[in-house]
């Protein structure tokens, strides 16, 4: 007997009286509002001693497994409670379900460790319990289930190492342990011969890939992001030549991106960004004709971007925070041997003319500093900003310094750009303008303020800190004014201006005007002039 209910619309108790269809062979509820209090549902279909399918997942069943699931039918081959919003422990009681294969458990609010009673289930052959709060190791006796082949404990909180038996459980094909607490491989794992999907990223790993790696023939995808990896990527990755899925991102590997990686004729898809690698990417990748996504960002490597097969399809950024990478279709032109010997014979000239120049500099800036004291013009803390202070910041420092452009800091929004508060691990905070390159005259719009704002000096004009400029990515660094605009003032119940406070702030917003108009080599016209646009220091100083 079958009862197939599944992808209704279904919702209200389930009736426990379904225990009464003794003959009951396969039962599919999946894909309802179903309720069943206290998962009574499973204790009445212990009256069912044919039943070989149950299929209750995605519904509101909302409680505890009892323990008389031990008390179903032996006969069960496949028992799904997915997505039901239950919670507690996996009972013992499950091991005994002898010819059980398949258990699935996932995205419910499981918690303990991951029971040894699922070692007696000798046939199993997939087990999902991923998205979960299960905790602890993984039992060393999994390793004895011959006909394991799936296993799937993501997303929970499982810490240790992998079974150092892991390499026992010959049929394995998927194993799927990312986003928990792991903390080794064992060698034994690169034993696994018929492994198609590896999948530990976001975990505890530590140590080196091992060159053991290239003993996994027959695997598909491999996933160790977001670890703590370390040492060189092995050259028996090459070995891997149904392979196409690779992500290494996020971790501390050193050295270069082995030759060897152009023998993985299915690659489509590589992600080895966020580490230490050096050297040059190598030309030899051109071959991968199935290659569809490549990310090498944020490392440091050097030289010149293959620039032919899949590389003509890879933007900028494939490569972005590499600032030894040239060439390509995407970065500038290398410059070659022969051009710098060209200009060595200028360079001489250009040093003394610098050292020219450096003198005249300090002899201005001696002028300058004794006429200052007389001049109402006091530097602000932005004017005392250290050279190294205007060396040119990555783009990888701002997305930290603004937590990934989180709401949270923005400031504001205009018509090609929006501001963001960013805090620099050197303890600076600024203000990021950051150009929507998506809106039509964004990038003309950054080129103009650049042309504009670089040669601009006043104490009363935002001071520009930096810039940070790709092809794909365009923003200006400015000081930071913690006291928001002067519309924030002017309309708020819990800020108050003075008299004499609301008179200096007139009085400087003149002072820029008059620069703007008369001090400056060519008319500056701001065309938008408004309280919201002007911007007040920590002591209320334009």
């Amino acid at each position: 007997m079958r009862l197939y209910l599944n992808g209704n619309k279904f919702s209200g108790q389930i009736p426990n009286s379904l225990g009464g269809l003794r003959h009951l062979e396969h039962l599919d509820l999946s894909n309802n509002n179903l309720l069943s209090l206290h998962l009574s549902i499973l204790t009445s279909l212990t009256n069912c001693r044919s039943l070989k399918e149950v299929y209750l997942d995605h519904n509101l069943l909302d409680g505890v497994i009892p323990d008389s699931i031990g008390n179903l039918s032996t006969t069960i081959m496949e028992f799904y409670l997915d997505s039901c919003e239950i919670r507690s422990q996996i009972p013992l009681g499950i091991g005994n379900l002898s010819n059980l294969n398949t258990l699935s458990l996932t995205h419910n609010d499981l918690t303990g460790s991951v029971p040894t009673a699922l070692c007696n289930l000798h046939i199993l052959q997939r087990v999902a319990i991923e998205d979960n709060r299960l905790s602890g190791p993984l039992p060393q006796c999994l390793c004895k289930l011959s006909s394991l082949g799936m296993v799937d404990f993501s997303n929970n909180r499982i810490s240790g190492p992998v079974p150092s038996c892991i390499g026992n459980a010959t049929s394995l094909r998927n194993v799927y342990l990312n986003s928990n607490r792991i903390t080794n491989i064992p060698m034994s794992l690169w034993s696994l011969k018929d492994l198609l999907d590896l999948n530990l990223s976001n975990n505890s790993l530590v140590g080196s890939i091992p060159p053991e790696l290239g003993k996994l023939k027959a695997i598909a995808s491999i996933d160790l992001s977001r670890n703590h990896l370390s040492g060189s990527i092995p050259s028996t990755i090459g070995d891997l030549q149904n392979l196409f899925y690779l992500s290494l991102a996020y971790n501390e590997l050193q050295g270069s991106i082995p030759e060897s990686l152009e023998n993985t004729i299915s690659l489509e898809s590589a992600n080895p960004s966020n580490n230490f690698l050096s050297g040059m990417i190598p030309k030899s990748l051109e071959s991968l004709r199935h290659l569809k996504d490549l990310n090498v960002s944020f490392n440091r490597l050097e030289g010149e971007i293959p620039s032919k097969g899949p590389f003509l399809n890879f933007t900028s950024q494939s490569f972005m925070g590499n600032e030894g990478l040239c060439g390509g279709l995407v970065f500038q032109p290398c410059m070659t041997r022969s051009f710098h010997h060209s200009r060595k014979s200028k360079l001489l000239l250009i040093i003394l003319v610098f050292l020219g120049a450096a003198v005249v500099v300090l002899g201005s800036i001696v002028v300058f500093m004794l006429r200052r004291r007389w001049n109402r013009n006091i530097p602000t803390q932005a004017e005392s900003f250290t050279a190294t202070t205007l060396a040119r910041i990555s783009y990888i420092e701002i997305e930290r310094a603004t937590q990934g452009f989180d709401q949270c800091n923005l400031l504001g929004t205009g018509g090609f750009s929006s501001v963001y508060k960013g805090m620099f691990a050197n303890g600076m905070t600024m203000a990021i303008k950051v150009f929507n390159l998506q809106i039509e005259g964004a990038l003309k719009s950054f080129d103009a303020e650049c042309e504009v704002l670089r040669n601009l000096r006043h104490r009363n004009l935002t001071k520009v800190i930096s810039s940070c400029t790709n092809l794909d990515f365009k923003a200006l660094l400015l000081e930071y004014m913690p006291n928001g605009s002067l519309e924030l003032w002017l309309h708020s119940d819990d800020r108050f201006l003075n008299m004499i406070q609301r008179l200096d702030i007139m009085i400087d917003v003149a002072f820029a005007l008059e620069y703007l108009h008369h001090g400056y080599e060519t008319v500056v016209v701001h065309s938008d002039l408004k309280p919201s646009n002007v911007l007040l220091d920590e002591k209320l100083v334009m």
